[in-house]
């Protein structure tokens, strides 16, 4: 499914209220949203959350054999994954160019910046060194995926524990964690994704922009610094031009914005820290606060049991008397039952189209004055003489009918001239013709 595009409407009312200096979720121009970091109960797992982007960082170790241009350097791997359990817009299956152009920058800032020594995760030069692998997962997308991501990996690294490993000869041991506690990684500085947005050419900036944001934004500019002011990468896409004073106005905001960061960062992993020292509970489920309909411990609600007959009575004197309840039927029409106040029953009455279809083929000259008709009818009287039962199907809907012979009374016949005898028999066909339209 691809993403929905903005109206027209939508988009003059974001750029309206970036003009002045209004976002919708109510900041300023340069505020961040609140970043809140929660861990779980392996080490180098985590999620973060960017208002409402959230991603999931896990981080996991494999010892292979080294690069043969780097044979004493351990290998980052790095990927990041958008499913569409984030967003609508995101394909299953499918690399687009924003997941390529995300994975490279995240290789760029934390790879290439030489942020882990790498020369630390050797364990035999040339055989065997540790694979760090580094797997993001984008659960909610808001905007911001970048920044996110960022501060995702680089909080899995800094909270993850490989194994003790001991070399003896060419025997290469590893330790579970019950033998020897794990070894924390080598890290140096701590990068981290600041992203601005512009609009108008270059004349409105935004930090941190939103999903909407995004939408309508003309260029973005994204900048890699530690705490040290010390920049990693940069890099600026959608084809605007930016002026040298632009681009030290984004570089002082992210270095403001990195030192706040990196001590909120620094706060929670010692937090963990202290938590998982004295024994206490750690992980996910004791990070969602109790409020919620998915907290897993409820208390329990006191209940006043006292007095309970005494109320019940109370109200049972106070409510009023119950209503009237016919149990019997009401019969309205004959051969009908029906209970409560209904509609009385219209069973075999003929609506007013088939009555008007009666009346013309009773008037229809054409079929009484059939002979042929009238010889066939003749034919069937006198079967209906010899046989019991005769069904009949003259209509379309294939209809039967059931004639019952009629007992025949002996009388004396009187000559009668042919005129009259065809005039009888006319008569009774009429009859006849009748009895099958009424049936």
């Amino acid at each position: 499914m691809k993403e929905t595009p903005l109206s027209n409407c939508e988009k003059r009312f974001l750029l309206r209220a970036i003009e002045e200096k209004k976002r919708l979720d109510g900041r300023q121009s340069y505020d961040y949203r609140n970043v809140r970091v929660s861990f779980g109960a392996d080490y180098g797992c985590c999620v973060v959350e960017l208002g409402k982007t959230r991603v999931l960082g896990q981080v996991s170790c494999e010892l292979v054999a080294p690069k043969p241009n780097r044979a004493t350097e351990g290998i980052l791997f790095f990927n990041l994954e958008l499913s569409p359990m984030a967003s609508p817009a995101f394909e299953p299956g499918r690399q687009s160019e924003l997941l390529v152009k995300l994975n490279r920058l995240l290789e760029r800032c934390l790879r290439n910046s030489k942020c882990i020594d790498t020369e630390s995760l050797c364990v035999v030069a040339g055989e065997k060194v540790w694979q760090i692998r580094v797997d993001l997962h984008l659960l909610n997308h808001d905007g911001n995926i970048i920044d996110t991501a960022s501060i995702a990996a680089i909080v899995a690294l800094c909270h993850f524990r490989r194994p003790d490993v001991s070399v003896q000869g060419e025997e290469i041991t590893v330790y579970t964690p019950e033998e020897r506690d794990p070894v924390p990684l080598s890290i140096h500085h701590m990068p981290i994704c600041v992203s601005f947005a512009f609009f108008k050419q270059g004349t409105y900036l935004l930090v941190d922009p939103s999903e909407r944001e995004e939408r309508v934004m003309d260029g973005l500019l994204v900048i890699a610094m530690n705490k040290h002011r010390e920049i990693c990468t940069i890099q600026s896409s959608g084809g605007i031009m930016l002026l040298k004073d632009q681009v030290l106005r984004c570089s002082k905001i992210t270095g403001v914005k990195v030192v706040e960061i990196t001590e909120l960062i620094q706060k929670a992993l010692e937090n963990d820290r202290k938590v998982r020292k004295e024994g206490g509970k750690f992980g996910f489920a004791e990070s969602i606060p109790n409020q919620k309909i998915t907290a897993f411990k409820m208390e329990r609600a006191p209940v006043d049991a006292n007095d309970v007959e005494e109320q019940a009575e109370e109200i049972i004197t106070k409510a009023d008397p119950p209503l009237d309840v016919f149990a019997e039927p009401i019969l309205w029409t004959p051969g009908t039952a029906q209970i409560g106040e209904g509609v009385e029953n219209s069973w075999g009455e003929l609506e007013e189209s088939e009555r008007g279809e009666e009346e013309d083929g009773d008037n229809d000259p054409d079929t009484l004055e059939d002979p042929k008709m009238e010889m066939e009818d003749v034919s069937i009287v006198s079967k209906t003489k010899k046989d019991d039962t005769i069904v009949l199907s003259d209509s379309e809907e294939e209809e039967v009918v059931i004639l019952k012979p009629e007992k025949v009374l002996k009388k004396t016949r009187t000559p009668t001239n042919s005129k009259q005898e065809n005039s009888s028999k006319k008569a009774s066909t009429k009859k006849r013709r009748k009895k099958r339209v009424s049936h």
